[in-house]
């Protein structure tokens, strides 16, 4: 079976969106994952379709409701049996754990994932608890709901599976899959407006070449990103003998 994504929102519109471009559309159409959107409002019970409404205490905003919440986290999940279908269920919220490469390689080795994708002022804290979901984070912002995090997710994962990416060994050489920023690129020509490639990388000695890329990364994740650098370094120190 395929990889399979369930994305509940309020716009199904939005999906496959730019999914449905480039290594990730190419892999959709040749059945290695697929994409199901489904609208949340759809499992409301009123004629006016509602799932939100005022939250308990007061406050500016809208909260989206469990029960309609629950009941589109049912629908999509194995026809209405949740325990049929062993895939994460994630909600997209500032409030989530941050997303690392780490965490988007084990939910592609998976069988999918269903994304519930926040709206308002987010979702009742009881169908969190009560459905197990693991809330997941992009970064320190907040966007105007959780579907561009949702196609940010996917775009990750899709790509790891297997045959979307034409070389595997460039899924390992990324940044963030050593715990390090990847190291500069360069190409034709070998030199451009006076710049020009490293001479290291012209040598066609391979050793040479490796050591090279991996004092860049180590260089680039200490000055832009210390705290992956120093993360690495406890991770070290911790390493057994």
């Amino acid at each position: 079976m395929s990889w399979h994504a369930t994305i509940l929102t309020l716009f199904p519109e939005m999906f496959p969106g730019p999914l449905d471009v480039s290594l990730a559309g190419r892999a959709l159409r040749d059945g290695k994952w697929r994409c199901e959107a489904m609208d949340i409002r759809g499992f409301a019970t009123d004629r006016h379709r509602t799932v939100d409404d005022t939250p308990f205490g007061g406050g500016a905003g809208m909260v989206m409701r469990p029960d309609v919440a629950d009941a589109a986290i049912a629908g999509a999940m194995a026809g209405g049996e949740t325990e049929g279908d062993t895939r994460p269920l994630i909600y997209l919220t500032p409030r989530g754990r941050l997303l690392d490469q780490a965490m988007v390689r084990d939910f592609a080795a998976g069988p999918g994932l269903v994304l519930l994708c926040g709206r308002y002022e987010g979702v009742d804290q009881r169908v969190i608890e009560a459905r197990g979901m693991r809330e997941i984070s992009l970064g320190d912002y907040v966007l105007s709901g959780g579907e561009i995090a949702a196609l940010a997710l996917l775009d990750a994962c899709v790509r790891l599976l297997p045959g979307v990416m034409g070389a595997a060994e460039s899924a390992v050489e990324e940044s963030h899959s050593a715990g390090l920023l990847e190291y500069p690129h360069y190409t034709r020509p070998a030199e451009w407006q006076g710049r020009a490639v490293p001479p290291v990388l012209l040598s066609g000695h391979h050793a040479e070449v490796d050591r090279w890329r991996r004092a860049q990364s180590e260089a680039v994740t200490r000055e832009r990103r210390p705290d992956l650098w120093n993360r690495m370094q406890v991770a070290g120190a911790q390493a057994p003998a």
